[in-house]
This record gives structure tokens, C-alpha cells and sequence, in this order.
């Protein structure tokens, strides 16, 4: 009698124990904030499924998300420490419990945003994640910055040092007897702008030259790592240091800008960086890549371009559907209206593309050849999303596969790092001087 009452307690006790489970909600694996110029990113990843609401509120300018089945925990306190000072959008994010099992988080904003709240289900090494992303209210121009960039890089380099330190007497003078009377020195020139924004001192912008304009776009970031080597390498990472080192080199030339679809470690979905090149009108579109594989042995560099049918060899198609796949992990909100039509009309790529992006893949390949060992001595072709503008010649280059210990070793050599960004801009030069871009009006 007395053990059938211990059993009966014992059942009483797991069946108490469960019912609390419950009433504690999902259980957090990890929060992340990922901060950016173009937005910034916040990750509740959890145990299971979380749905939310949100509203924005006004003085002072925040966005208040409720999140359902779920109990405030030292996990979630963490996000407020996730803040980082130079985040462009978040100033700071307060935790509470606003209700039983409903915890409510208030992002106070820094600048106007459009927010964007949705759940990913699990994928890779991740769970449940739920995701908000703050967009910019308003987008900004990338072409009119890239131009005023130009503009502004251009006048700083015909200022001579005598130009310099004549300015220098001139303001140090102007500051001197503007403190002894208020008249300053008759005929003294105002000084220049502080705001950078504002043209230069030389009078209006203007762009007389044809700006020849090369989209660079480092692959994965944010959420989605890339393929990682034996010793921990991030594609996401090396791709990056790559792509940065390029942008310096094509900046310096006459003419010549580079725009690139990151510049930091945040994730920008595959259409995006389509768009993006777009819209600043680019000439080319170079996609930066150090893909892994199912063998460790694989080893050289590659460069891809679109293809209308299928695939080259059935490496290639691997590399495309593993490429593509990348929304997936990096998270993508699949029911923004926006993303849906602009992947509609990136359907429409073309064979004229295609037939100049096989040429650009022929002049680098031959250049990476000379840096160190192909893959494939031919430009392959498969179903890259990322490659699917249909007026802008694109290419995928995989710069070297990271699951070979040795290649991982020489992408983390800023030697071939270097060679390789030399090799890059070597092809680049070669595909112009052989097809010359076509007159654009980008004057502003």
C-alpha cells in the first residue's frame, strides 16, 4: 500500500514537473545582434517555434515586439549587452515580462526604421530562430553616394601640399585677427565644408568622365558563415579580407569605383545583391567565394557563370545548389513583397550576358592560373542565383576550396591573398581593354 502510494507520487511529481516545463516556454539557444550600415539584424534562436507582434511607437522612436510562449530568462537579458555603441540603428533594448509567458522587448532606435519581424525554422547547425530586421525608413542612393565619393576622392588628390599649407596660413591668420576684431581679413575665402555630404568647395558635383563601376560581392555574412576549413577558417571571413583589398585596388584607378553588397559581417540575401548592383549600374558583377567539398583532396580556383540550360559537369551544379542554398541559412523573409517581385525579374538573365560574363571568367581565370593551380581550365556554367542580372556580366570565382588544409593555409596568407586581389584586377583590365564599357549617363 504504502509503495502504490509512492508511485502514485512519483507520477504526481513527473506529471508537476512537466505541466512547469510547460509554463516556462521555449528554452533560448543563443540571441545574436548583427549590426550594419545598410540594417541591422537581431536573433532570438530558441528550442522551438516563437511568434511575435510588433508595433512602433513615437518620443522616443522605438519598435515594441511582443514574443509569445516565453519566460524572461538570463539568455534574453544577454541581448542587451549584444548593443554595440556604433550600431547605426539600435541605441538600446530593454527586456521585461510584459504578460505571463509574453515577454516584451522595446529596441529604442536611432534613426527612423522600417521594421521586418519573421521566423526561420531550423536549418544547418541552426533551430527555431526568430529574426528582426531593421531597415532604414527611407533607402538611401548607392549610385549618388558612390559618385560623391568619387567626386570628393578626386578633388583631395588635385589639392596640392602648397595648396595645403597656403590654407592652412590662411585659416590660422583668418582665426588670429578674427579674435582681435570681428572683421577677419578682407577678401579671406570661407572655409571648406565640414559636412561631407556637401559637394566640394570647387563648386557643384559634377561627373564629366564615363565612371566605370565593378560590383563586389563577398559571399555569405551574418548568420550564414560559409564553408569553414579543417582549422576553423570562414569562407565568410576570408572572402571579406579579399574583397576589401580589391576595392582598394580598383578604387585606385583612373575612372574606376567598386561597390560591394557587404562590408561587414552581415548576411545580404542572393537577390539583394543582384539589386544592389543594379541600381548603382554596375559594369561587372564579381561574386567572391572559398567554397568547401565532399572530398578534403579537392583543390584549385574557379570561376562560373550563368548558364540558360544546365550545368557543365555535375561539380558544378553541386557548387550552384549549395551556393543558392544560402538564403536558407542566412534567413530570408520569404513573405516580403519586395523580394518576391525583385526575384521575378531577375529571372530574365540573358545570352548576351552570358556571353560576355563567359568572357570576363576567361580573362580572370587566366590570371588566377598564373597565381596558383584551376580546378577546371575552363569557365564553368550552372544556375547561380547570385549571377542572374540580366544586363550586368557576372561571375562566381572560387578563390581556393577551404576544406583542403593546404588551400585553407593560403587563403590565410595575406602574400596570396595579395596575388590573388592582383590577379583579379590583372583580368578585370583585360576584359575592358578587349570590350570597352558602353557610355552611361550617371551625372547627378
Amino acid at each position: 500500500m504504502q509503495r502504490r502510494s509512492l508511485m502514485r507520487g512519483a507520477g504526481a511529481l513527473v506529471l508537476l514537473l512537466g505541466t512547469r516545463e510547460l509554463a516556462f516556454g521555449a528554452s533560448i539557444v543563443a540571441v545574436r545582434v548583427w549590426p550594419a550600415e545598410d540594417y541591422t539584424r537581431v536573433t532570438i534562436e530558441s528550442d522551438t517555434a516563437l511568434a511575435a507582434r510588433h508595433f512602433l511607437a513615437d518620443n522616443p522612436q522605438r519598435v515594441v515586439i511582443d514574443v509569445d510562449g516565453l519566460e524572461l530568462s538570463p539568455e534574453l537579458r544577454e541581448l542587451i549587452a549584444k548593443v554595440k555603441p556604433g550600431d547605426p540603428f539600435i541605441a538600446g533594448i530593454r527586456v521585461g515580462q510584459n504578460q505571463p509567458r509574453v515577454v516584451r522587448l522595446v529596441i529604442d532606435l536611432k534613426q527612423p526604421s522600417a521594421p521586418q519581424v519573421f521566423a526561420l525554422a531550423p536549418v544547418a547547425a541552426y533551430r527555431h530562430r526568430l529574426v528582426f530586421d531593421l531597415h532604414p525608413a527611407t533607402e538611401p542612393d548607392p549610385l549618388l553616394a558612390l559618385l560623391q565619393e568619387k567626386a570628393a576622392a578626386d578633388h583631395s588628390a588635385a589639392v596640392t601640399p602648397a595648396d595645403r599649407a597656403a590654407s592652412a596660413v590662411n585659416d590660422a591668420l583668418g582665426d588670429f585677427i578674427g579674435g582681435i576684431g570681428k572683421g577677419g581679413i578682407p577678401g579671406r575665402l570661407p572655409p571648406p565644408p565640414s559636412d561631407p555630404t556637401l559637394p566640394p568647395p570647387s563648386g557643384p558635383l559634377r561627373i564629366t568622365e564615363r565612371l566605370v563601376i565593378v560590383a563586389l560581392d563577398p559571399g555569405h555574412g551574418g548568420e550564414d558563415p560559409g564553408a569553414i576549413g579543417p582549422s576553423g577558417l570562414r569562407e565568410k571571413d576570408v572572402v571579406l579580407q579579399v574583397a576589401l583589398q580589391l576595392r582598394e585596388r580598383i578604387n585606385a584607378q583612373p575612372n574606376m569605383r567598386a561597390m560591394m553588397t557587404r562590408d561587414g559581417d552581415f548576411f545580404v540575401p542572393l537577390h539583394e545583391r543582384v539589386r544592389k548592383a543594379r541600381r548603382v549600374q554596375a559594369d561587372l558583377f564579381i561574386s567572391i567565394h572559398a567554397d568547401a567539398f565532399i572530398k578534403p583532396h579537392a583543390s584549385g580556383a574557379s570561376v562560373f557563370a550563368l548558364s540558360e540550360s544546365g550545368a557543365t559537369s555535375v561539380e558544378a551544379r553541386w557548387m550552384a545548389n549549395k551556393e543558392n542554398a544560402a538564403d536558407l541559412v542566412g534567413g530570408v523573409n520569404i513573405k516580403s513583397k519586395d523580394a518576391a517581385v525583385t526575384r521575378a525579374l531577375l529571372d530574365m538573365s540573358t545570352s548576351a550576358q552570358i556571353k560576355d560574363s563567359l568572357k570576363l571568367g576567361a580573362e580572370v581565370l587566366g590570371r588566377i592560373g598564373q597565381v596558383g593551380r584551376l580546378h577546371k581550365p575552363r569557365v564553368e556554367q550552372a544556375g547561380f542565383a547570385v549571377l542572374k542580372a540580366p544586363d550586368v556580366p557576372s561571375i562566381l570565382v572560387e578563390t581556393a576550396f577551404i576544406s583542403n588544409p593546404d588551400e585553407e593555409a593560403k587563403l590565410r596568407d595575406p602574400r596570396y591573398q595579395a596575388q590573388l586581389v592582383e590577379a583579379l584586377v590583372a583580368g578585370i583590365g583585360r576584359y575592358f581593354a578587349k570590350n570597352p564599357p558602353l557610355a552611361r549617363n550617371r551625372g547627378t
